[in-house]
Order: C-alpha cells, then sequence, then structure tokens
C-alpha cells in the first residue's frame, strides 16, 4: 500500500537520516530496517521529496540478480557447484534465503522490500544505480577464517538453526533487525561477543561500501546520491566517508580478498593419513591376517560412514555405493573427495526438474524441505557425506590402532 503524499515527512521523520559531502558530493544515508513497510515507503518518499543523480542500496551483485530477477536460480549450474566446491557456499545463502522466509512469514513483508523499492524506484527515474554492499560470500568466507574452532561451530550452527528451527525470531533478533541488518541478526548472540565475528560481519561491510561510494561517485559526475542501507550500518558509514583516506579501489579490493585456506587441515589429515598407513603397515608385520583385517576394517568403517552420509539425505542407491566405494581410496586420489563423487551422481540420477528451481527459496524456509526438493538435497548429500568420510577416518584409524596394542 503507498502512503499518501501528505504522509511523507511523517515517514521521513521517523527514519534515521544522515548527511557527508565529500568531494563535491553529497551522500544522503537513509537507514532502514529490513522487516518494516515504513521504510521502504520512506524510500520511495525520499526520492520524491528531494532531487538525487544516483541511487546506492546495500546489495551485492547476486543479491540484486535474486531481487530483480526472479528466475536466477534456474541458471544454477550444479555440477559447476560440486565441481568447484561451492556446495558450502550456496548452502549457506539458501540458510539466509531460510531465515527471510520465517521472517516474511511473521511479519508478512519480504526482508528486503525497501531495497526492492528503491531499485524499482531508481530504474523508473532513470537514475544510476550502485550496488555497494560486498557479497555475502566472501563475508562469511572472512568471517569464518577470522575466529577459533568454536565460535566457527557458532557460525556453521547459526546457519543450520535458520533451516532447522520453526519458532519465530525473538524479541533480541526483532531489534537487530530493527537496526536493519539481517547477517547481523541470524549471528546476534555470538557476533557480539566476538570483536573478530563483529568486525567481518559489520565493521568490515561499513568500510568496504563506504569506499564504494566513493568509487562510483569518482567515477561519474553525481553531486548528490541517496544511500539506502541498513539503520545498523548508518553511523559506521558516516563515520568511514568523513575519515577514510585510502586509496577508495584499493581498499574495497583488498576488503574483498578472501583469506587463504589454512594449510593446518590439510597437515592434520596427512599426519592422520601417515598415522593410519604406518597402523596398517605395522599390523602386516603382525602377518598376512592382521593386515588383511586392517585393510578391511578401514575399508567398511570408512566407507561405511561415508555411505551412512548419503543415507541420511536420502540419496540415490547408486549415489550411498558411490560414497562407499570412493570414501576408503581418498588418500590415494587427493582433490577429488567422496562427497563430490557421491553428489555428483546423486545430480545426474536424479536431475532437478524446472519445479525444483521454481520452488527453491520456498522448500529450504522448512527443514523437510532440503529433503524434497532435489536441489537441496544434492547439496545434503555433499555436506553429509563429506562430515561421514572425515568421521569413518578419524574412527577406522583409532580401531586400527587400538587393535594392535
Amino acid at each position: 500500500m503507498i502512503e499518501p503524499a501528505n504522509a511523507a515527512p511523517e515517514l521521513l521523520a521517523a527514519q534515521p537520516v544522515a548527511r557527508v559531502s565529500r568531494s563535491g558530493v553529497e551522500f544522503v544515508l537513509l537507514g532502514t530496517a529490513h522487516v518494516s513497510r515504513a521504510s521502504a515507503e520512506a524510500v520511495r518518499a525520499m526520492l520524491e521529496s528531494e532531487s538525487f543523480d544516483a541511487v546506492a542500496v546495500e546489495l551485492c551483485g547476486p543479491r540484486h540478480q535474486s531481487i530483480s530477477d526472479p528466475d536466477a536460480l534456474r541458471k544454477l549450474d550444479l555440477f559447476q557447484v560440486i565441481r568447484q566446491r561451492k556446495v558450502g557456499l550456496v548452502a549457506a545463502n539458501l540458510a539466509l534465503s531460510a531465515f527471510q522466509r520465517r521472517l516474511a512469514e511473521q511479519f508478512g513483508i519480504e526482508p528486503g522490500a525497501e531495497m526492492k523499492v528503491a531499485i524499482d524506484e531508481a530504474g523508473r527515474r532513470q537514475l544510476p544505480l550502485w550496488l555497494i554492499d560486498r557479497e555475502i560470500g566472501t563475508t562469511l568466507k572472512r568471517a569464518y577464517h577470522s575466529v577459533g574452532f568454536l565460535d566457527r561451530l557458532s557460525i556453521v550452527g547459526g546457519l543450520g538453526s535458520s533451516v532447522l528451527t520453526r519458532e519465530e525470531v525473538g524479541e533480541d533478533e526483532i531489534e537487530k533487525l530493527k537496526e536493519g541488518d539481517l547477517l547481523g541478526s541470524m549471528f546476534s548472540e555470538f557476533a557480539r561477543e566476538s570483536p573478530p565475528l563483529y568486525e567481518a560481519l559489520i565493521a568490515e561491510r561499513d568500510r568496504y561500501m563506504a569506499a564504494k561510494l566513493r568509487e562510483h561517485a569518482a567515477e561519474g559526475s553525481a553531486k548528490k546520491v541517496l544511500v539506502v542501507i541498513g539503520a545498523g550500518h548508518l553511523k559506521g558509514i558516516e563515520s568511514e566517508l568523513a575519515s577514510q583516506n585510502q586509496i577508495p579501489e584499493l581498499l574495497a579490493k583488498q576488503l574483498a580478498t578472501t583469506p587463504p585456506p589454512s594449510r593446518w587441515p590439510k597437515i592434520l589429515a596427512a599426519l592422520v593419513f601417515l598415522v593410519i598407513a604406518g597402523a596398517i603397515g605395522l599390523a602386516f608385520t603382525h602377518g598376512a591376517r592382521a593386515g588383511a583385517n586392517a585393510l578391511l576394517a578401514w575399508t567398511l568403517i570408512t566407507g561405511g560412514a561415508a555411505a551412512l552420509g548419503a543415507i541420511a539425505a536420502l540419496a540415490h542407491p547408486l549415489s550411498v555405493i558411490g560414497a562407499f566405494i570412493a570414501a576408503p581410496l581418498k588418500p590415494f586420489r587427493p582433490g577429488i573427495p567422496a562427497s563430490a563423487i557421491s553428489a555428483g551422481i546423486e545430480a545426474w540420477l536424479r536431475k532437478p526438474r524446472v519445479a525444483d528451481f521454481d520452488t527453491l527459496r520456498d522448500d529450504v524456509a522448512h527443514w523437510s524441505g532440503w529433503w524434497k526438493n532435489r536441489i537441496a538435497r544434492t547439496l545434503l548429500n555433499f555436506m553429509f557425506v563429506t562430515v561421514g568420510t572425515i568421521a569413518g577416518e578419524y574412527a577406522a584409524g583409532v580401531h586400527i590402532i587400538r587393535s594392535l596394542f
């Protein structure tokens, strides 16, 4: 419902606004809430009450595409996702989508409605649209690499709980959403207690968005820009716009860089394999039968655990068999995980239908939908087989070592 024109001053008075001038450009920062119809209408009211040369929104390319192109998910190449090992990233995006659906059901308004209004109004007025937020995948990766093991479990748990729980969003999360940051609300409890996590989820994005505003301003001729952002970012971006001295292109590039993966997991995995290989070799010194039993234990335990992961995802029987065969061979074919083989078989045998793409966002909003939708189930297959393979390797190693002493 569009508010009457005489309601515009009242709408704008209720929204936090900051104005920053830099290098001849006035940035009008409009703080919004992701679960407020008033915020969506305030965006329209602001564009009607003042003249702007451009509109900037707290969106990255993929999020803008998902809002402006309802058929964007149909372009998802599931085999490429598996091959490039982007299953975790896609699953995280779907978990965020599930959280958004919960909000839509509870509040009766799609989160990000104010961004949709900003996009539509910019197009209608033929104004340049600036996408200034960092890609969510980069933000999650930097957040994940910035914290220790326990906080990493909290990140995974926060994403998982957004899918599994059907409870209404609590008062603490609602207050966070009124501040206007969806990611911050998903991880609200431990984001406040973890400075590195807060840095990656909020502070870094403030710096990134300020840098992108400066970068866009230097490239064009805009003199006045409306910046539609979550209210939780308003003070940070206002401060960054006033104080940043770094070259904006270089700063944005630095903040968009994904940290290199730690070498320790690979080193630990190599050490575990060497210990297990040594134990199997030692078993053969006790006799051929003992060595054969050790190899059989390795095969059955690692293959069985991986197969259980595929079964938990309700995978096709051939996908289960693929996991069982591939998992014990993992040390001999680095770079080709059993999870990719099993998920690849699943995607080939149960090719996603058009309906799976059309209903994916709705399906992942309910935990049971992850098993019903062929795309989501293939992602689950990959993740569950990964967990099963790792658990099986450690369990097999412990069993073999204990059998020798």
